[in-house]
């Protein structure tokens, strides 16, 4: 024990000060933080509302200070509970990494794995590795989530998910990523389109206001107008369009309204037809590159590997482009 250890305990002691919390106490506290609300809160921590209520006022007598602001509408933190809150997360993120260093060092692989995957990865992706891993792996109960980048990146900061799926690079020092595959863009191109009749089309043909695209807060969106960075998007079509489905965008192209720029793995299952609208890019082609990212600080390192062989097994016999040009699906500032 260090002497500033040796100190305050001896000033704790002096004082007879005894406060004895637990780690529920916390859990509630943070639950109420999130959904400024008792009885929404009680719900998400699975016990009732006087139970939540009780305990949480319990550990404000003890602290001997108000963590909440009960007559605001929605429930607000008090300056003192804000930093209270703050500690809390990381005292309640320890004590789940307990748990987690004793499955890492028995290699054992199951218990609950939360797992958010973008929705322009998730309909092509998640059908192909699924079966195989729960089969492989039925003591792991995976729990997945479509969510934004975002998302993706405030929940794994708050502890709210052990791993995403999504597109990189992210540049973001408190995230790591383990790339699994890379995936060209492919135009599909409509018969009236200048474009059309194009064997193959280069970035340098392609101008934003001419392209279909997702709704914002997708990054292929993003991505996409990234590789039209040499055109000014000037909003001089005829309709708006705000979309998350690329099903929606290919209805419209064909309906003669633009070319769209789709991922590859989305072009596998369409029909004869609609494939005779697309257009490959010349080589390197863009293309996207597809993580799997988790926390720096996440242990759970025996799902994830387990997560990421079981993708690299399935994804191989479909996609296995290398010679590509990555495209950022952040946005350009």
């Amino acid at each position: 024990m260090d002497l500033l250890s040796s100190l305050l305990m001896d000033l704790l002691s002096l004082s007879k000060i005894t406060i004895v919390m637990t780690i529920t106490q916390l859990r509630y506290v943070l639950s109420v933080a999130e959904y400024k609300n008792f009885t929404v809160a009680a719900a998400h921590s699975f016990v009732t509302q006087p139970t939540l209520s009780m305990q949480i006022q319990k550990l404000e007598d003890q602290l001997e200070v108000k963590i909440f602001n009960r007559s605001k509408k929605p429930i607000e933190l008090t300056e003192v509970g804000k930093k209270i809150v703050e500690q809390a997360k990381v005292v309640v993120d320890e004590s789940n990494r307990i748990l987690d260093i004793v499955h890492q060092q028995k290699g054992y692989i199951g218990g609950e794995f939360k797992l958010g995957i973008i929705p322009t990865i998730m309909p092509t992706l998640l059908p192909m590795f699924l079966n195989n891993f729960t089969k492989k792996y039925p003591k792991v109960k995976l729990i997945i989530e479509e969510l934004t980048t975002e998302d993706i990146i405030r929940k794994l900061s708050d502890g709210h998910i052990d791993a995403a799926i999504a597109a990189t690079p992210l540049e973001n020092i408190a995230i790591k990523e383990e790339p699994l595959y890379y995936e060209p863009f492919v135009g599909l191109v409509p018969q009236n389109h200048r474009l059309f009749n194009k064997k193959q089309i280069t970035s340098e043909a392609l101008e934003v206001d001419d392209i279909l695209l997702l709704e914002d807060g997708h990054c292929f969106k993003d991505s996409v107008i990234n590789l039209c960075s040499t055109h000014k998007l000037e909003n001089k079509k005829r309709f708006r369009l705000e979309s998350g489905s690329f099903d929606t965008l290919i209805k419209l192209s064909k309906e003669g309204l633009g070319m769209t720029l789709l991922p590859y793995l989305h072009t596998l299952d369409l029909n004869d037809d609609d494939k005779s609208h697309l257009r490959e890019f010349t080589n390197p082609p863009p293309a996207r590159e597809v993580s799997l990212i988790y926390h720096k600080s996440q242990l759970k390192m025996q799902m994830i590997a387990a997560l990421k062989t079981t993708i690299d097994g399935v994804i191989r016999g479909a996609i296995s482009f290398s010679d590509v040009k990555i495209i950022s699906p952040l946005q350009k500032k």
